[in-house]
C-alpha cells in the first residue's frame, strides 16, 4: 500500500485538530489543582486566599474569568499575576492529553534553528566562493525582500481604503494590551542591536538578526585566511551542516502529530469564535484576502516572469513547510522544513538556500508588513482619523522598515504596529482592537512571509543560472 504523503497526512490532522478544539473548549476556573501551580510559582498568600473564594466557579470564556479576577484582585496586581493564575485556572484536561505533542514538536525545531542557521549560512558564504559572489547574491536577496514586501504593502492599502473595514467599527471590543510599549524600538536601534555586545548571549535569546550578522562576517573571513585553515573550517561547517539537515529530516517525520498538538490548543483556547468572527469578520476577510491576493497572483507572477519558474509547481512542493507555518505561526521555527524542501523538492541548491532562508526567515516578511498596514488604516478608520496620502505614504514606508525588524516568532507583528501607530500619532491602545484576532491571523500571515521566502530562493537560484525541478 503507497504511503501517503507527508503534506496530506499535516492536512488531515489539521482538520482533525480544529474538531477535536471545537468539541473540548477550554473553561477556567479555581480548582484543587489551582493551588500546586499558585504554591509552586510563589504567588502570595493574601492573592491564593482571595482566589479561593472563587474556587468552584466556572468560566466558559479566558474574557469573564480575566475581568472577574481584575474586579477581586484589582487590575494591577492581576496584571502582574495574569500569567500564573491563567495557567493555574485552565481547565481542559482533552486537550492536555494532545497539546504536549505540539510542545515537543515546537521545542524540537526551536533547539534545531540556531546551530542550522549558523552552520548553513557559514557553509554557504564559504561555498560562494569570493566577496564579489557574495555581494552579487546579497544585492539581489535583499532586492527581491524590499520589491515583494513593497508589493504586499500596497495590495493591503489598496484594499483597506476600497473595503473601510474600521469604519464603524465597536470600540467596546477593545482588550487590554500589556507590554507592547516597553518592547517597542526605534529603526535605529534595531540596526545598532544587529551587532551583538555577547554573540553567546544572542544564541541564548535566539536574536536572529545578531547570529545572522554573525555568521555571515565569521563566513566571509574564512575565505579570508590561509587555505589549509580554510578548507579546515569549510569541511567542519559543511559536515555539521548535513548532520543538522539529518537531525531535521527526523523531526519532519513527527510535523503530523505536532501539528495536531499545536492546532487543537489554539483552537479550543479560542473565546467564542462565532462572535469573533461576526464582530470582526469585516477586518479579517479585508487582511485574508489580500494576503491571498499576495500569496495565489503577486508572487507566482513574479516567480513565473522573473524566475522563470513554474509557481503552482513549486507551491505544490512547499506543501509540509506551508502547513507547518500555518499551523505554528512562526518562521523561525519552519525554517529547517522550508531549507529541506526547496533543496529535496524544488532542486535549489544548498548555495543559494543556505544563504537566502536563514536571512527572509528573518528579514522577508511580506505578509507581516502586509498586515502592520491594514491595521494602522483599520485603527484609524475605527476612531475616525482622517489618513491623507503623506500620511499614507509614511505608514507604507514605516510598515517596510518594521518588517525587517520583526522577529521571526509568534505576535512580533503586535509590537511593531505599535512603532506605525507612533510614527501617524495613532494611539497605541487602538492595538487593543486587533489583538482578539491577531492569533487566527498570524497564521496566515506567516503562511505568506514563508511562501515569499520559497519563491526568493527559487528565484535567485534561477538567475545564478541553476537547474531546478520546477
Amino acid at each position: 500500500m503507497k504511503k501517503l504523503q507527508l503534506h496530506w497526512q499535516i492536512l488531515i490532522a489539521l482538520i482533525l485538530a480544529v474538531l477535536y478544539g471545537i468539541i473540548f473548549p477550554t473553561r477556567y476556573g479555581i480548582h484543587e489543582d489551582s493551588y500546586k501551580v499558585l504554591i509552586r510559582n510563589e504567588v502570595d498568600q493574601a492573592i491564593i486566599d482571595s482566589l479561593a473564594t472563587k474556587e468552584g466557579v466556572i468560566f466558559k470564556t479566558q474574557d469573564s474569568f480575566t475581568a472577574e479576577m481584575r474586579d477581586l484582585l484589582g487590575r494591577e496586581i492581576y496584571k502582574k499575576n495574569s500569567q500564573v493564575i491563567l495557567k493555574a485556572a485552565y481547565i481542559n484536561p482533552p486537550v492536555m492529553w494532545v497539546s504536549w505533542m505540539g510542545d515537543i514538536f515546537l521545542r524540537a525545531l526551536k533547539m534545531i534553528i540556531i546551530p542550522l542557521i549558523l552552520s548553513s549560512l557559514i557553509s554557504g558564504i564559504t561555498n560562494i566562493g569570493s566577496g564579489t559572489n557574495l555581494g552579487r547574491l546579497g544585492a539581489k536577496t535583499f532586492g527581491y525582500y524590499i520589491m515583494t514586501s513593497f508589493f504586499a504593502i500596497l495590495t493591503g492599502l489598496v484594499l483597506v481604503n476600497l473595503i473601510q473595514p474600521g469604519v464603524g467599527a465597536d470600540l467596546n471590543l477593545q482588550q487590554a494590551v500589556e507590554g507592547l510599549e516597553e518592547k517597542q524600538r526605534s529603526f535605529r536601534e534595531i540596526l545598532i542591536d544587529i551587532v551583538p555586545e555577547n554573540i553567546f548571549k544572542a544564541f541564548n535569546t535566539s536574536d536572529m538578526l545578531s547570529i545572522i550578522f554573525f555568521a555571515i562576517l565569521f563566513g566571509f573571513f574564512v575565505m579570508k585566511v590561509e587555505e589549509k585553515y580554510k578548507n579546515m573550517l569549510s569541511n567542519a561547517f559543511n559536515a555539521i551542516f548535513e548532520v543538522m539537515m539529518k537531525i531535521t529530516m527526523f523531526v519532519i517525520k513527527f510535523t503530523p502529530l505536532g501539528i495536531f498538538g499545536i492546532v487543537v490548543k489554539t483552537v479550543s483556547d479560542q473565546d467564542n469564535l462565532g462572535d469573533l468572527v461576526s464582530s470582526m469578520g469585516l477586518y479579517m476577510g479585508t487582511v485574508i484576502f489580500a494576503l491571498a491576493i499576495h500569496f495565489l497572483i503577486t508572487l507566482p507572477l513574479i516567480a513565473k516572469f522573473v524566475g522563470r519558474i513554474h509557481p503552482f509547481r513549486h507551491m505544490k512542493n512547499m506543501a509540509t513547510p506551508l502547513f507547518t507555518a500555518f499551523s505554528t505561526s512562526s518562521s523561525g521555527a519552519t525554517l529547517p522544513l522550508t531549507m529541506t524542501a526547496v533543496e529535496e523538492n524544488s532542486g535549489v541548491s544548498n548555495k543559494i538556500s543556505s544563504f537566502t532562508l536563514p536571512l527572509g526567515a528573518t528579514v522577508n516578511m511580506d505578509g507581516t508588513a502586509l498586515y502592520e498596514c491594514v491595521a494602522a488604516m483599520f485603527i484609524a478608520q475605527a476612531y475616525g482619523v482622517e489618513m491623507s496620502i503623506m500620511n499614507q505614504f509614511i505608514i507604507v514606508l514605516t510598515a517596510l522598515l518594521a518588517s525587517i525588524g520583526a522577529a521571526a516568532i509568534p505576535m512580533a507583528g503586535l509590537v511593531m504596529i505599535t512603532v506605525i501607530l507612533t510614527a501617524v500619532d495613532l494611539p497605541l491602545e487602538g492595538v487593543g482592537l486587533i489583538l482578539a484576532v491577531d492569533r487566527i491571523l498570524d497564521m496566515f500571515r506567516t503562511a505568506t512571509n514563508v511562501w515569499s521566502d520559497s519563491c526568493g530562493a527559487a528565484i535567485i537560484a534561477k538567475s545564478e543560472g541553476e537547474e531546478l525541478k520546477v
